[in-house]
């Protein structure tokens, strides 16, 4: 087994239509493999569970457990020109793999690893492409175009239907996330799909023909019937659930007046800086239950409270 984090894995693009060169690296035993099932890695941690690495499975191990046919996904060389790979398994695939799910376990959700705080950045990111890249393929196994089934290509960066020829290239959704401020307060909520106490900055998807700040200030209006102005770009982040882009920015109220919508948010309320900062460090019990360190959603408090 190996214990090592990668710091980086350069992805290589022009590599990917080489076939050839895709399936020599493989099968070198030097080669390594991250392995999700039901889009969860499998990961090393130690005893306390305090700390956590991706799992990477030599060539070998990958031949003893029965997956030497299975589809490779290329992430990318190191820094020792190794190449990477990711296989995605289903649940009733891995069970029959040797000693079934118990020589892949732990397996862990990435939403846990990333709230846990037990796994460095550089972990979480590659996870985050490779359960992306996995949940993609998931759902694009036939083409829309047909209905025929659809090869993977391209290292697994390309699907192309065998009937018509359709290509299908994986996705990122967009998504505006907005900070809504006005004078020294911003704006919290609760999404009917949240726990009670949990409560977090405005999301919506962009829909087609919209400008940032267009789908800013038309899902802020539908969400809490706000009317905003100013609105920022402040950054971006990958989001694999299941392959989005969180567009961060910040949006001046015109006014404090809430009217939440009653199908989406089950509350809404003004923090000012202060108090905001105060839930962000406090952790009490009773406390508002904000979103983790590892989100953008975090960032844009953190920024304003700062």
């Amino acid at each position: 087994m190996i214990f090592d984090t990668i710091r980086f894995l350069d992805r290589r693009s022009e590599l990917r239509t080489d076939m050839e060169w895709l399936d020599r690296e493989a099968a070198k035993s030097s080669s390594r493999f991250m392995i999700l099932v039901d889009l969860k890695p499998a990961i090393h941690s130690d005893q306390e569970r305090t700390k956590a690495r991706i799992r990477w499975f030599p060539r070998q191990e990958i031949d003893e457990l029965g997956l030497r046919e299975h589809e490779f996904i290329f992430l990318g060389l190191d820094d020792q020109a190794r190449a990477h790979y990711l296989i995605a398994l289903s649940e009733h695939r891995a069970r029959h793999v040797p000693d079934g799910p118990f020589a892949l376990k732990p397996l862990v959700e990435l939403r846990s690893l990333a709230n846990q705080g037990v796994m460095s950045a550089e972990d979480l990111s590659l996870i985050a492409e490779a359960r992306s890249l996995a949940a993609w393929h998931i759902s694009h196994r036939c083409c829309g175009h047909c209905g025929g089934v659809t090869h993977i290509k391209d290292g697994g960066w390309r699907r192309r239907c065998w009937a018509c020829g359709q290509q299908q290239y994986p996705q990122m959704d967009p998504v505006v996330i907005m900070l809504v401020h006005h004078d020294d307060k911003c704006l919290l909520a609760c999404h009917k799909r949240f726990k009670d106490n949990f409560y977090s900055t405005l999301a919506g998807y962009l829909e087609p023909g919209e400008d940032i700040e267009t789908a800013v200030k038309r899902e802020v209006l539908e969400e809490v019937g706000l009317e905003t102005t100013n609105v920022t770009y402040r950054g971006s982040q990958p989001w694999p659930y299941p392959h989005s882009l969180m567009i961060g920015c910040t949006a001046e109220a015109k006014s404090t007046d809430i009217k939440p919508a009653a199908d989406e948010i089950s509350d809404a309320i003004w923090v000012t800086r202060q108090e905001l900062g105060k839930l962000l460090e406090s952790g009490e019990e009773g406390a508002l239950e904000l979103p983790g360190d590892y989100s953008i959603a975090n960032r844009l408090m953190r920024d304003f409270a700062a």
